[in-house]
């Protein structure tokens, strides 16, 4: 019942929020040419529908134990994240809005390694304090991003696991561009640089929805780190492999990622004229 009234908060929210509907719509059309928009119209209400029911599910999580959320979480590749965490003592988790994402801060509990979470302060106070509630009652740490680079750098001397997410559009000045769904995306250069700079192996992680009360983790082989002979060819090429694996994430689940965000916001500067 909850996640049937998850689904109309969903519609409701797909019908009046007009200008999301439309960036959610040319998302699509840019990721998925071949489809026709009639193709587009039902992934894109399929996605609100995922998000209204993500978002009830993150009010149950504050309202019963924690232990029932770990109930409904099922782990696939929990060797890959032992393996790395065995040998060094410490990772950058890789993930995306994909799935309820925020139950992926319960999730290592399961794992059985700290967390320490990057986070974006919302917009509004109210809001961000409910989703700090959220991921505090994970027992999860959390690290503003305004500032990240040393909590990062001492949560991992800590031997912390740090959930990175990498599918928002970035600043001209902080991202680099390489292709997601065949379009050239600004994405965050940080992660690929703690990687190259410290040593430390990135590690993707996803949740998905399976059904009522299911959602399965899915955590895959660390990233290969490129040579670093040259750094910024090599931030580049580390950035296109975490971008790879995100989509490849979300084209297991299309229904289930945040499309109303405008991922392609930041464009590529024009070519200069000879």
């Amino acid at each position: 019942m909850a996640l049937a009234a998850g689904r109309r908060l969903g519609d409701v929210a797909h019908l009046t929020l007009v200008g999301r509907r439309r960036a959610t719509l040319a998302n699509l059309a840019l990721a998925f040419p071949d489809l026709p928009p009639s193709a587009h119209r039902r992934l894109a209400r399929r996605a609100w529908q995922h998000l209204g029911m993500t978002i009830v599910e993150l009010a149950r999580l504050l309202d019963r134990p924690i232990d029932a959320t770990l109930g409904e979480l099922s782990i696939d590749g929990l060797d890959h994240i032992q393996g790395v965490m065995k040998t060094h003592r410490r990772a950058l988790m890789l993930t995306a809005h994909l799935g309820n994402w925020e139950y992926l801060t319960a999730a290592h509990r399961l794992i059985g390694h700290p967390l320490a979470v990057v986070v974006r302060p919302l917009d509004s106070p109210v809001l961000d304090e409910v989703a700090a509630a959220l991921r505090r009652k994970t027992g999860a740490e959390l690290i503003d991003k305004r500032g990240a680079l040393r909590p990062v750098l001492e949560a991992l001397r800590r031997g912390r696991m740090v959930g990175i997410l990498l599918d928002q559009n970035a600043t001209r000045r902080e991202g680099v561009f390489v292709p997601f769904f065949g379009h050239a995306a600004s994405t965050s250069r940080s992660v690929a640089l703690l990687a190259l700079r410290t040593g430390t192996p990135i590690v993707p992680i996803f949740i998905q929805r399976e059904g009522v009360g299911r959602h399965r983790v899915i955590v895959e082989p660390p990233l290969p780190l490129p040579p670093s002979n040259d750094l910024e060819q090599a931030i580049v090429e580390l950035t296109a492999l975490c971008t790879q694996a995100i989509e490849a994430a979300v084209r297991r689940t299309p229904e289930q990622w945040l499309w109303s965000h405008d991922r392609w916001r930041t464009r590529p500067p024009a070519p200069t004229a000879v």
